[in-house]
């Protein structure tokens, strides 16, 4: 029996993506682990592998098709001894080829649950891969589901949907759709007034962001604290550092990184999620640090960050912000993270909030570095001061620690020897 190709879902926010190109042809014959083609998600352009052996009978999407929706058939795979595809088993399909940019509204075919369906997952440098379709997965992500925990009942073991279902039931989880935006339609409005404007079409980075930041704010109880951190010493020691510098030279950004990964192994119980079953402690520091690009906000990462010198993170950050604005991150690059920094100090942005990215519990917002009046030992002086501000998800982290997480932070940043000991 023929096997259907499906578009997966390469991240847990994926709804549809862009076929970039195949690496196979219609007659080519692929092992489990090939990789057969590339696609384009909301955070990166992925390889993607076959875990079925056989032979690409047919290409049902071409290289380079845009806006194709998760589980829409991509192509099909004939099984030893087949030769042709059977009439009827591509009904109701869509043979989409490759369109403009502006053109992504691609229309799709009922997404269908079959054990004949094969999975293609996305090639991870490390750490085990689970087996199941795309439509079980997006399921396990709705139930909250960890498909680990999952025994499949599909070929070869793979996890189906039925399993999904049987194991959100036995742990009584009830899946909860995420509410709707509510406002009013820009486009409504500007047309009702004669508004002249030009329509952008949202990338799916954007798309993403919209709604994990939506749900964020709505979800969330979020609270924030703010500390004034004087920079004078750090910016002395960062221009000895540079000035020595063989190669690279270091940021106030890299300072900042690095008060935070010591901070954090001074106080860990920051360095958690939120899950209903219990808080999630983190083990590892694993530091998520916004980084602008053409496409919208990615968080690259920086894993075990605390054990990491300055240096090593400064080479770290400059490489996975060079590869995060030419989309070319590793999932495990950019999925993950117990903690977020977001710095808009070089845009001249004095102090701000930013929303948290779940599931973690913290984002620290940092701003720009600014001579400010202060008091010493009495006697009016001029410091630069850095603003900064951690948004806190009271569920995991209470008042006392976010604060005490900060009072570390602030004593990393203000003596600055202390992240060389």
């Amino acid at each position: 029996m023929p096997i259907k190709i499906l578009m997966p879902a390469l991240s847990p926010t994926m709804t549809e993506g862009n076929l970039t190109r195949w690496t196979k042809k219609e007659g080519d014959k692929v092992k489990p682990g090939e990789i057969i083609a590339e696609i384009e998600t909301d955070k990166a352009t992925m390889e993607v592998e076959a875990v079925d052996e056989g032979k690409i009978g047919k290409i049902v999407v071409a290289g380079g098709s845009q806006g194709v929706k998760v589980n829409d058939v991509i192509a099909v795979l004939l099984e030893d001894g087949e030769s042709e595809i059977p009439a009827n088993f591509l009904s109701g399909a869509v043979t989409a080829a490759p369109v403009a940019p502006k053109a992504a509204n691609t229309s799709a075919a009922p997404a269908q649950q079959s054990q004949t369906i094969s999975a293609i997952t996305p090639q991870f440098a490390s750490g085990t891969r689970v087996i199941a379709s795309p439509l079980a997965k997006r399921i396990a992500e709705q139930m909250s589901v960890d498909l680990r925990r999952v025994t499949g009942t599909g070929p070869n073991g793979r996890i189906v949907r039925s399993d999904v279902e049987r194991a959100a039931a036995n742990k009584n989880t009830q899946a909860v759709p995420a509410a709707a935006p509510q406002g009013i339609n820009a486009i409504d409005y500007a047309n009702k007034l004669g508004m002249a404007y030009d329509l952008i079409p949202n990338s799916m980075t954007r798309k993403v962001i919209a709604k994990r930041l939506t749900e964020s704010k709505q979800t969330v109880p979020h609270f924030y604290l703010t500390v004034d951190c004087q920079i004078d010493r750090l910016l002395d020691l960062r221009k000895q550092l540079n000035e020595t510098a063989e190669k690279s030279k270091v940021s106030v950004n890299d300072f900042i990184i690095r008060a935070v990964a010591v901070a954090l192994r001074q106080v860990p119980a920051a360095n958690a999620s939120w899950a209903e079953e219990g808080v999630l402690m983190y083990k590892d520091v694993d530091i998520s640090v916004a980084v602008a690009t053409p496409a919208g906000l990615i968080t690259p990462i920086i894993k075990k960050a605390d054990q990491k010198s300055i240096q090593a993170l400064s080479s770290t950050m400059k490489d996975l912000a060079t590869r995060a604005k030419d989309n070319k991150l590793k999932p495990e690059e950019f999925m993950g993270g117990g903690f977020t920094i977001s710095n808009l100090g070089m845009y001249g942005i004095k102090d701000f909030a930013a929303i948290i990215n779940p599931p973690q519990a913290c984002i620290l917002a940092v701003g720009a570095g600014e001579q400010r009046p202060i008091v010493r030992d009495g006697e009016l002086a001029v410091a630069n001061v850095m603003s900064c501000t951690l948004s806190v998800d009271h569920r995991v982290v209470d008042g006392a620690i976010g604060a005490e997480f900060l009072s570390a932070f602030k004593k990393l940043i203000e003596e600055p020897i202390r992240l060389f000991v």
